[in-house]
């Protein structure tokens, strides 16, 4: 019933849905060249033999699979991988970072005809899906393939917990359509039980144990030598409403570090124009990359406005404000800094990372800030103290050592499903 219900109002929305998705190719946000997987047509062929299929929304859970991809892969050398996801930015990275025997496809609409036409096409062994992107037909259209599947390092909100329950025969319907399921934190698997979900366990983040992020080396050479004998620090993943703030810390600790230096590296690219003529306004030499504007000693900030260059920043750099947080953005990804041996700080909206902010306080690992006279003072004291730099980074990097655990159990889940459909 709640299918026919779910795939009656697709059908009887499908205009709207065309309307979107063609704004969607008119304004760039899809691949028109790929445009054909969204359909559920695939554009490679099938590997013969064992395929894995890996779900992960966007740029973020496609990275945390990354892992995770690795390990299964190592585990059986003649396996394969698909990994799906909607965006092209994720579909860019995917493509850049994904292993031999792995590969992307982007993932289809979720109407019935789509998805069986995926679901046909690929016949994955498994399913995984990360986090908590729940779509229903690909569900239920995995589970009448007999497919075993899986969720992974669910998240489930309380504000999601409050929608899912309004709907509780659905809900119950499609959690419970996973025969093993893995929470991120102990609260996410006790609503996911409460929506009827099944072998729910909760082993960690599976995001602490993603590799740390690429960089070219040429760069980060040229980077080096071009702020050697500055102070340097990095705002990372910057949102509207954080630049302003984070160009008033350079006005703070400018008059008294005559040398510093601080980077700007905006969450949207396509920002850096405007950064540029903001901090231009407070009296600042700026320096955009995207546009190679040399980066030189006369040089106060740097706008760095390009796309998966954040390994390259959190290399040159000790010390780092994580973006998203001193806006209701509920903050970014803290543990690809502490990764790359950085002090981290972050500001009170950390919510989509709330667990894990709250363990590398507890570890002494991160400092919180309040506003950017704390983050001033957070910045002097630590690029001035290089050992409680290195002790606070030191800190946050057992942290998200945790995370190979979680990896390894979660590889171990995946294999005995599949050891289990085979018999």
């Amino acid at each position: 019933m709640y299918m026919s219900l779910y795939n009656g109002v697709l059908c009887l929305a499908s205009p709207v849905i065309s309307r979107h998705m063609n704004k969607r190719l008119q304004s760039g946000k899809e691949d028109i060249a790929r445009y054909g997987e969204r359909l559920g047509t695939p554009s490679i062929a099938r590997p013969e033999g064992e395929l894995l299929w890996i779900h992960a929304a966007s740029v973020g859970e496609a990275i945390s699979a990354l892992s995770l991809v690795a390990g299964l892969l190592e585990s059986a050398p003649d396996r394969y991988i698909l990994v799906t996801t909607g965006t092209r930015t994720s579909a860019e990275i995917m493509r850049e970072r994904l292993p031999a025997r792995a590969f992307h496809q982007y993932v289809p609409i979720d109407k019935k005809d789509y998805v069986s036409r995926f679901l046909d096409y690929w016949r994955p062994d498994i399913g995984l899906w990360m986090e908590s992107e729940i779509w229903p037909n690909l569900i239920r259209e995995t589970a009448a393939r007999q497919i075993p599947s899986m969720l992974v390092n669910a998240r489930i909100t309380e504000k999601s917990f409050k929608n899912w329950r309004r709907f509780s025969g659905l809900s119950r319907l499609l959690f419970g359509s996973f025969d093993s399921c893995t929470a991120q934190s102990e609260a996410s698997a006790t609503r996911l039980r409460s929506l009827g979900a099944r072998e729910v366990d909760y082993l960690g983040n599976l995001k602490f144990a993603a590799d740390p992020l690429p960089v070219d080396v040429k760069a980060l050479s040229a980077l080096t030598e071009a702020t050697q004998d500055r102070q340097i620090w990095l705002a990372a993943s910057t949102h509207p409403g954080e630049d302003e703030k984070i160009v008033e810390v350079h006005k703070i600790l400018s008059q008294v570090m005559s040398d510093l230096l601080t980077i700007i590296v905006p969450r949207h690219p396509e920002r850096g124009d405007d950064i540029k003529k903001m901090a231009v306004r407070e009296n600042f030499n700026v320096s955009v990359r995207s546009k190679d504007e040399k980066l030189t000693v006369a040089t106060d900030i740097y706008v760095a406005d390009t796309l998966s260059e954040l390994g390259l920043f959190y290399r040159l750099v000790d010390v780092v404000f994580i973006g998203g947080s001193f806006v209701e953005k509920g903050g970014q990804n803290p543990m690809e800094a502490a990764r790359l041996d950085c002090a981290i700080f972050f500001g009170p909206h950390m919510e989509n990372f709330l667990e894990v902010a709250e363990e590398f306080k507890s570890e002494a690992g991160a400092i919180d800030v309040k506003n950017a006279a704390e983050l001033a003072q957070a910045v002097a004291k630590y690029l001035s103290n290089k050992a409680k730099r290195e002790k606070i980074a030191g800190n946050a990097k057992n942290v998200v050592f945790k995370g190979n655990e979680i990896c390894a159990a979660i590889i171990t889940r995946v294999n005995e499903l599949l050891k289990a459909r085979a018999s």
